[in-house]
């Protein structure tokens, strides 16, 4: 007696499974472009309510209406949630993806909310309600150059790398040489560390001016630190502006496919199979 087959794909999701994905992960569709936008504006909504929620005015005249908007956006996010749960083929990649936690505690406080607001010595859980602006992070669920701009960050992770190793160093180098300089002049540089924090703060062009130099040596290494900042500023702006440019002659071959399985994004439109665990393609 033959068992039955199951109505699945070859990726391992029902028909039904596959076409709530493609909705919900994908924007190559009609479908998957209208969830996004309502989503988007959703997302909108929702912060827009929390700045407003901050104004003690308004928040005194419109109080109620902004509740109900929150509670609108927090239902359709738990949905969302939960739509996105049961549409992919291990959940657990999703829950425990940095997007699948921004998702979990875009609505989680809301909930909090309910049990702990009337408690006087747990006053202190209604600030996780602020928890709430993480949903600016979900913007780039839906917007698709978020897709070529990681990949150029990607790309150039290495390169950026051993630039910071670079900047570490001669921070190290010219703190250490400041304190040589200046230590004994009353003039903030007490200490190795100190001066580190002072050659930081010179090279990246912030300037506090908690700490300066006296000595006319001291104030020519601080003009030459001030200078070689904006080199350093422009350097890893130049190594990924290279990449992301590559990307975006490629732009067009990049679709907004998504692994069923481990959730990646970046693939070739004509691809069929996943590029990072192999995972058949919807």
């Amino acid at each position: 007696m033959q068992t039955p087959k199951k109505n699945t794909i070859g990726n391992g999701l029902k028909p039904w499974q596959q076409k709530l994905h493609e909705i919900i992960f994908e924007a190559d569709t009609k479908e998957g472009k209208l969830f996004d936008i309502i989503i988007l504006y959703l997302i909108l909504l929702s912060i827009a309510a929390v700045m407003l929620e901050s104004v003690s005015s308004i928040r005194e005249k419109n109080g109620y209406w902004l509740y109900i908007i929150e509670w609108i956006v927090t239902v359709a996010f738990t949905i969302e949630y939960v739509l996105r749960i049961i549409s992919v083929k291990r959940p657990v990649n999703y829950i425990t993806s940095f997007y699948g936690i921004i998702d979990l505690l875009s609505i989680l406080p809301s909930y909090i909310g309910l049990f702990f607001v009337q408690s006087h010595y747990l006053i202190v859980i209604r600030s996780l309600r602020l928890l709430r602006v993480f949903r600016v992070l979900k913007l780039s669920h839906y917007i698709q150059e978020s897709i070529v701009l990681i990949i150029a960050l990607k790309k150039s992770k290495r390169k950026i790398m051993v630039f910071l190793y670079f900047v570490l160093v001669v921070t190290v180098i010219l703190g250490s040489f400041m304190y040589v300089i200046e230590s004994g002049h009353d003039s903030g540089f007490t200490s190795i560390p100190q001066s580190i924090y002072w050659a930081i703060v010179t090279l990246t062009t912030v300037g506090y001016g908690d700490i300066a130099p006296l000595t006319p040596l001291g104030k020519f290494v601080a003009a030459f630190i001030m200078i070689l900042g904006y080199a350093i500023i422009a350097i890893p702006t130049g190594l990924v502006g290279i990449e992301f440019n590559n990307v975006m002659k490629n732009k067009n071959n990049i679709s907004t496919q998504n692994c069923p399985n481990c959730l990646k994004e970046g693939h070739d439109k004509d691809a069929a199979y996943c590029k990072y665990c192999g995972e058949k393609l919807n």
